[in-house]
């Protein structure tokens, strides 16, 4: 499981980078957080129950972000 947090920890990586060279400073910095957290997770040897906790925690939490972005932040059709 621990391989797993380090997959994900290379595509969240992958995003920082596209990220950074589009110019969207914001999200490049969110994602290099998110790959930060799950390179450190995934050497922490922790149990597999652990690690299916702490990515459901993690699933919890971007969906209130997300949620409270897409309610609040995101104006419809704005800046096209």
């Amino acid at each position: 499981m621990d391989r797993m947090f380090r997959v994900l920890a290379f595509w969240t990586g992958i995003f920082t980078v596209m990220f950074f060279v589009g110019d969207m400073q914001n999200t490049a910095i969110l994602f290099l957080v998110q790959t930060v957290f799950f390179l450190t997770v995934s050497y922490l040897k922790l149990s597999e129950r652990m690690y299916m906790y702490l990515f459901g925690a993690y699933c919890t939490v971007f969906m209130i972000g997300f949620t409270w972005y897409s309610e609040f932040i995101l104006v419809p059709g704005f800046g096209h």
